[in-house]
């Protein structure tokens, strides 16, 4: 079982970029943890990070056929994208959306997610350890009730 985790815009510069909000953690040290909990969780896990709109899209698209699941933090294209939102609905991959901040108790335009309806679950206000537990989260979920091959839905 493969699970891709998409990083959106900002997510690059977690550790410098207001450490009192995000935290310290290091996008490659995040990395390396969900790789590590993936090994022990018995699932490959392969991160991708983009400033683009449409490199995340992209990358989402190619998951189709190659991976069960996707961890999503689209920063702040999680307020704003409607393609994103679009492109997951379309892949119809499992989606569990990641903040590393309670994104419902900041501002009121944080507070409002485009990608959220069309997720299975989100996991926000945990820091880096979100992550984590979103993986182990979507693992067991993929595992309970199994998703039919892509190209096999609707």
């Amino acid at each position: 079982m493969r699970i891709l985790v998409l990083h959106g815009p900002n997510l690059n510069l977690l550790g410098v970029r207001e450490p009192e909000v995000y935290g310290t953690v290091t996008l490659e040290a995040l990395d390396r943890a969900l790789v590590a909990r993936g090994e022990a969780l018995g699932v490959a896990v392969d991160t991708f990070q983009s400033n683009h709109e449409g490199a995340l899209v992209d990358r989402l698209q190619e998951a189709l056929g190659t991976h069960r699941g996707v961890l999503l933090n689209p920063g702040g294209l999680t307020h704003t994208s409607v393609v994103l939102r679009d492109a997951v609905s379309a892949v119809a991959l499992p989606t569990v959306e990641v903040h590393l901040t309670h994104i419902d108790a900041r501002e009121p335009f944080r507070r409002v997610s485009r990608v959220a309806p069309v997720c299975v679950a989100r996991v926000a206000g945990f820091g880096a350890h979100g992550y984590l537990l979103a993986l182990e989260g979507l693992v067991a979920r993929l595992r309970a009730a199994p998703f039919p091959p892509a190209g096999t839905i609707g």
